[in-house]
């Protein structure tokens, strides 16, 4: 089951926001046509580790998609993509705001034509406001929605994920935010505009936990420290590192037994449910200490028997070849025409108890553009001048 079947997108983007939303709801059964500039295209296309001209983290958000190559600062690439977004249903874009107005190509235009657009537009900052003009990056709106003093675990040690977090919960949310639009089109028949910043939706999704300390306004409110403080503690072994939480009376009493240590149990600070909740952090340092003179994989035996939560801090290799994943049928290995074998890894959610495959191949710039233009009613001649114009043409954005 494919439930984005026979929905349109036209993706106008660079990098990473974007790029990744349409690709999740490529591989959920939408078409997508990614719309590039003449001279190099997506940039991200040159980023990190390639084969035959195309990136892995291209490729890792861009399968499933058709590249067409236009000079949107040409009359004619404004009138192929006003006569492209007159049959699709969702324009994503994440161009700083007012570049696609200054195109000719704004939500306001677009929807004129076609009512039932969803026109989805990404920035980095919002529309308004001192910084609606700043460039924005991942690390940058990790720093301005308190992600590195999370991280760091307080704002005087400042930390980064070292992942492009923030873009991918941007991109997470512009999925969810195009469905809502689309099913709210089903029942009254009207396209609508939506709005998107990385900088909201990176604080929207740090809020509950990173920011509960923030939440409570009242002075008569009472804080404790964030779930953060114990719940991401690494706990060295003999041979690795795991991570162990022991947050119910159970867990607890199983980690002592676990770790070789019941007689932590008939000590009187830790011999009840209350005793040990309230001496949590020296139970905790006890647990820790007696893991150090463990190797890694009896110590996981033991939790795991004893049905305690926990992990081994595993590296890339261990991670792609964990048996879970096997289980799951998670990573898929093809073969791409130009990048030779590739490892992906397939859509997470299940429709109807089956699982979907990655969508096809990653496409090479402007892979698509004679096909697309000849659909749209081109002529061979007409196609041919667009081809001869987009080798001299330098990128428009």
């Amino acid at each position: 089951m494919q439930p984005l079947a026979d929905i349109k997108i036209v993706e106008f983007s660079t990098m990473i926001t974007a790029s990744f939303a349409a690709m999740m709801m490529a591989e959920q059964g939408a078409q997508v046509i990614k719309v590039e500039p003449i001279a190099s295209g997506d940039p991200m296309r040159y980023l990190g580790s390639s084969k035959g001209g195309i990136s892995a983290i291209f490729a890792n958000c861009n399968r499933g998609k058709r590249s067409l190559q236009l000079d949107l600062k040409s009359t004619e690439g404004v009138a192929t993509v006003k006569k492209l977004v007159a049959q699709s249903d969702v324009v994503l874009c994440n161009y700083r705001p007012g570049v696609m107005d200054k195109l000719g190509l704004g939500s306001e235009v677009l929807r004129r034509l076609n009512p039932r657009l969803i026109y989805a537009a990404i920035s980095g900052f919002g529309i308004l406001g001192p910084d609606r003009e700043r460039p924005a990056y991942d690390p940058v709106i990790q720093a301005q929605t308190g992600f590195t003093a999370v991280q760091g675990a307080g704002p005087q040690n400042p930390e980064f994920v070292s992942n492009l977090v923030c873009d991918k919960i941007t991109a997470y949310t512009a999925c969810q935010a195009v469905t809502a639009a689309l099913y709210a089109r089903q029942r009254h028949g009207e396209g609508q505009h939506i709005d998107l910043s990385m900088m909201d939706a990176g604080l929207y999704f740090l809020f509950p936990d990173g920011f509960m300390h923030q939440t409570l306004l009242d002075e008569d409110a009472e804080h404790s420290a964030p779930l953060s403080d114990f719940a991401y503690d690494l706990t060295p072994t003999k041979d690795g590192a795991i991570t162990i939480n022991i947050a119910t009376s159970a867990q607890q009493v199983g980690a002592a037994h676990a770790t070789e240590q019941p007689n932590l149990l008939a000590d009187e600070r830790f011999s009840s449910p209350e005793n040990r909740q309230r001496n949590i952090g020296e139970f905790r340092a006890l647990i820790k200490q007696a893991c150090r003179h463990f190797l890694t994989a009896p110590l996981m035996l033991a939790l795991n028997k004893n049905d305690v939560p926990a992990a081994k801090c595993m590296d890339y290799a261990e991670v792609i070849n964990h048996p879970q994943y096997a289980a799951n049928q998670t990573i898929d290995i093809s073969d791409h025409p130009t990048m030779g074998q590739i490892r992906r890894i397939k859509p997470p959610a299940q429709f109807q108890g089956k699982r979907s495959t990655p969508a096809s191949h990653t496409p090479a710039l402007g892979q698509h553009t004679h096909e697309i233009l000849t659909e749209l009613g081109y002529t061979t001649q007409e196609i041919d001048q667009h081809l001869k114009q987009a080798t001299t043409k330098g990128d428009p954005l």
